[in-house]
């Protein structure tokens, strides 16, 4: 099931949507400052071209340790992110979600846009993992 949602998801628009992450992630990449960013973004980007059975997490929780993301300079990132960037692809998420939940097929679409919503407001310190 999770790969026909996957094939579904790619074909009506995860495609477009996962060039869109990557790109903000090449602009990022311009200035040496927005490289924690450029590298949330190809991740995000990769999760957002195949996001069912797949969620995001917490590397802190995921490790048991602190890294450079998941202490201060990440909180500090993501909330220089969230104004900047993340709040705007967050509702552009939730938009789409809205729009999906309105028909019976689309709930499950619905539910990946709220996923990446969630994830566009703080993804530094985040890695994705496949559910089993």
């Amino acid at each position: 099931m999770r790969l026909l949602l996957n094939v579904l998801w790619f074909v009506l628009g995860g495609l477009p949507l996962a060039l869109g992450w990557w790109l903000a992630g090449l602009l990022c990449f311009i200035s040496l400052v927005g490289i924690p960013w450029g590298r949330a973004c190809f991740v995000i980007g990769g999760f957002a071209l195949w996001p069912f059975g797949r969620e995001a997490v917490s590397r802190r929780e995921l490790t048991g340790r602190d890294d450079i993301g998941t202490g201060s300079l990440g909180t500090i990132g993501n909330i220089l992110w969230c104004l900047l960037a993340g709040l705007w692809l967050a509702l552009g998420h939730l938009f789409a979600a809205v729009g999906l939940f309105c028909t019976l097929i689309g709930i499950p679409f619905a539910l990946q846009h709220l996923k990446l919503a969630g994830i566009a407001l703080a993804p530094i310190g985040k890695t994705i993992i496949t559910r089993a």
